[in-house]
């Protein structure tokens, strides 16, 4: 189930708030609860056990670990167990296929469906339990409420990745308001425009352009599909984690961003403090920190940063184009820091802005084909295509030129402060009922008579 789906939007949710908002304030989290496992279970029950046997281990190792000298051990299980379990599902197959080509052997291939979510649980989990060995987090005495913090269905199959820290105090008591479901809700109906009105319309240009055969695309054919493929991701990522926002203040909760206009970088690093923000703080504070971050010298900064990098790349996908895509950022990165970081700065605004976006846009091509046959065919185009413009390409921006430039004014063009005073204004204030409402009947009507609908981060 997806939240741009029908039955989620109008039995699935309404029927999850209404029960939510009925019931005493020490029974929302067993609602949310058995929901959360309702959601999961939809689309494949059987992993409902494996959850189960993750957040019970590391809910006993939590509470154990408060109450021996032997902390490291209880952590050291924790680690081991969750990573075995992540590894053994997602990366097994890869590891296989590695096996198999480098020696006579032929492994079949593990027919193991991916957990929906275990990428984002899994780190979850385990800032959990490292944030207790650490004496950051009281270890939860609820299993009810750690359970619930773990499989919590707005947050759970594609992020943001949630601390619990960072709503340990509101497991047990947080506060919910008429002012706030409003916010949740408008920001929930955001989220929802963005997945269903741009990126499940521009996703369309991008696989149009991808099923070209490499001799027949252009060379701006091939960098239009980099920048629609781009705008989907971005636009269908970030409207997932509006989506988990909105909702999780309709429930009480309060997440953190995970998206700040990140296609208006102005550098590559600039662009990875705005970009998924909770996948990056985690890989600093549970990885890069701990390796030494940027105290030992220039030497094992580089270090550390390639194995953050790799490391990130492989989390998204056990293929040999995410570890690409994560030492591509990493490179960068350290020639940002190293070399470059001094003279960025010099380079007008919009310079900036579209080294930025170009890299990104570029970035996001290894990112989005994991055959590399076809990845190298792709990338051959970007840069000695069939011809500079061809025909395909102007009818590409004849018939999408509309919902481009949409796109590119919907990734932060007008200035926070600009925005802030518009939505001031009485126009603005009458004018958005009647926006939000059309927005809705649209997307409803995209629903229905639209069936690619994908979310892709529910593969991560």
């Amino acid at each position: 189930m997806v939240f741009s789906s029908i039955p989620f939007l109008f039995v699935f949710f309404p029927l999850c708030l209404i029960m939510y908002y009925l019931v005493p304030g020490k029974i929302k989290n067993l609602v949310l609860l058995v929901f959360s496992l309702v959601f999961y279970a939809w689309g494949e029950p059987v992993y409902i056990v494996l959850m189960l046997v993750e957040t019970l281990s590391d809910y006993l190792v939590g509470r154990i670990m408060v109450k021996t000298k032997h902390k490291k051990a209880c952590l050291v299980w924790s680690i081991c167990f969750n990573l075995l379990i992540l590894c053994f599902f997602k990366y097994a197959n890869f590891l296989i296929g590695m096996v198999n080509s480098v020696t006579p052997l032929d492994i079949p291939a593990l027919d193991l469906a991916l957990p929906i979510g275990i990428s984002f649980y899994t780190f979850q989990t385990l800032s959990y339990i490292i944030d207790l060995y650490r004496g950051e987090v009281e270890a939860e005495k609820s299993y009810i409420n750690y359970l619930t913090y773990v499989s919590m269905f707005p947050q759970l199959v594609a992020g943001p990745i949630v601390r619990y820290s960072s709503v340990q105090k509101q497991l047990v008591s947080r506060k919910i308001d008429v002012d706030k479901v409003v916010i949740g809700f408008l920001r929930f109906l955001k989220g929802l425009f963005k997945k269903v009105l741009l990126a499940n319309q521009i996703g369309s240009l991008w696989e149009m352009i991808l099923a070209q055969p490499d001799a027949e695309r252009s060379i701006l054919s091939a960098w239009l599909g980099a920048i629609a493929f781009t705008f989907q991701i971005y636009y269908d990522f970030s409207g997932y984690s509006d989506m988990a926002i909105g909702m999780g203040k309709m429930l009480g909760f309060d997440f953190d961003e995970n998206f700040k206009h990140p296609l208006m970088s102005l550098s590559i690093t600039d662009f990875w403090r705005r970009w998924h923000i909770s996948l990056s703080s985690w890989f600093k504070s549970y990885v890069y920190i701990p390796l030494g971050g940027n105290r030992r010298g220039t030497a094992r900064q580089v270090r550390n940063i390639l194995i953050v990098w790799m490391l990130t790349g492989f989390w998204h996908g056990a293929s040999w184009n995410f570890i690409f895509w994560g030492l591509y950022y990493g490179v960068l990165l350290l020639v940002e820091k190293l070399v470059l970081g001094k003279w960025i700065d010099r380079w007008p605004k919009v310079i900036r802005h579209i080294y930025s976006f170009v890299i990104v846009a570029f970035g996001f091509v290894l990112f989005a084909i994991d055959d590399m046959g076809q990845l190298g065919g792709f990338i051959a185009s970007m840069f000695a295509g069939n011809g500079f413009v061809g025909n395909a390409f102007m009818w590409q921006i004849q018939n999408y030129g509309i919902l481009l430039l949409l796109c590119f004014f919907g990734m932060g063009l007008m200035p926070d402060d600009l925005r802030s005073q518009w939505e001031k204004n009485r126009v603005y204030k009458v004018l958005q009922p009647v926006i939000v409402a059309g927005g809705v009947l649209l997307s409803i009507a995209c629903l229905v008579n639209n069936s690619y609908n994908p979310f892709l981060y529910f593969r991560f």
